[in-house]
């Protein structure tokens, strides 16, 4: 599609980049004294409407509101719906976990659903129940029946996260590629091997055998999974050594123990989410295309994470340094 059709939509996408949080409003609320203080500091926020006496304890159910609200507004707008999908459906392949495990084990769990903007939890429910949907696309009702066939023969709960997140890295990559944009795709496959890196390190770290980290590691990023699965039997050492020697090299240096020399496992998913951040760095200055869009969609799920671990470290009065190190880059800084 022509870069050309965003020209509607872009110019609201920077309307909208006004009402994220500001490195302003992180310091002020690092800074407060208590949670009223920190409410203080959001009334004049997209979040100041949701600032009730248990807004921190309920801010997750907060968050999945005002996402599906904006999520919904996006898919009505997008002239590529794909665009948003490639960030929708990380809470759709939660909302089919939790829901999958509810059906099989009989639990109500419809407390723990995210809104995605496009499908309601009866459409979620009945496509597990029945097999069947006329509104979910054929590579989520495969993920559902590829689970229930496989639980039917192995009871397994865990099964059913691994094969949803197999899944949902497979739908990503094939999102961007039908989107056909460089951008998105570098920034797809950055995040697919990044989350392989992330699963391997573990995986070792646990001492998982071969078998299990075949069936975890995803098969659409740009490092093999046989070139991952090659260290499954080495240490953490090893396998650090060869993440060194890949295109991630100069990003993961820095969290590279000089004591132990292996990858600091802690500090991973903050360099993660900072490096897939700086991707988006050009859609500043680019006034068609999807990747400002995206980069938006982006940057709320940073403010939401940064959001979150502020009120978290507030509760649990956390210095004030400890909360800011961990805090994810924003698009401002």
């Amino acid at each position: 599609m022509k870069e050309t059709v965003y020209n509607q939509i872009n110019p609201l996408v920077r309307l909208k980049e006004t009402e994220l949080l500001t490195n302003a409003h992180y310091e002020r609320l690092l800074n407060a004294n208590s949670m009223e203080e920190v409410k203080d500091s959001l009334k004049s926020t997209v979040y100041g409407t949701y600032l009730t006496s248990d807004f921190a304890e309920r801010f997750d159910f907060i968050y999945s509101k005002e996402n599906g609200k904006l999520y919904g507004w996006l898919y009505e707008m997008a002239p590529e719906p794909e665009v948003i999908t490639i960030y929708t459906s990380r809470a759709t392949f939660h909302n089919l976990k939790v829901l999958t495990k509810a059906e099989l084990i009989g639990k109500d769990l419809d407390y723990l659903f995210i809104e995605d903007g496009r499908y309601s939890i009866e459409t979620v429910k009945s496509a597990i129940r029945t097999r069947v949907s006329t509104e979910l696309p054929e590579e989520l009702m495969n993920a559902i029946l590829e689970v229930l066939n496989y639980f039917q023969e192995a009871s397994t709960l865990q099964a059913i996260d691994i094969i949803y997140d197999r899944n949902f890295l497979r739908f990503q990559r094939q999102l961007a590629e039908t989107l056909g944009d460089k951008d998105i795709l570098a920034e797809v496959v950055a995040f697919i091997d990044l989350t392989n890196i992330s699963i391997m390190a573990r995986g070792i770290r646990q001492g998982q055998q071969e078998n299990f980290l075949s069936t975890v590691l995803s098969s659409a990023g740009s490092i093999s999974k046989a070139r991952f699965l090659a260290y499954a039997e080495q240490s953490l050492v090893q396998f650090t050594d060869f993440i060194l020697s890949t295109a991630y090299a100069k990003l993961l240096v820095p969290i590279v123990s000089s004591e132990t020399k292996e990858l600091d496992l802690v500090a991973f998913e903050k360099v993660k989410d900072d490096y897939l951040t700086s991707l988006y760095d050009k859609a500043k200055i680019m006034a068609f295309g999807p990747l400002p869009l995206l980069a938006f969609l982006h940057a709320k799920e940073v403010e939401w994470k940064n959001l979150r671990l502020i009120l978290v470290g507030k509760r649990s009065n956390f210095p004030v340094e400890v909360v800011r190190e961990r805090m994810r880059m924003t698009n401002g800084a």
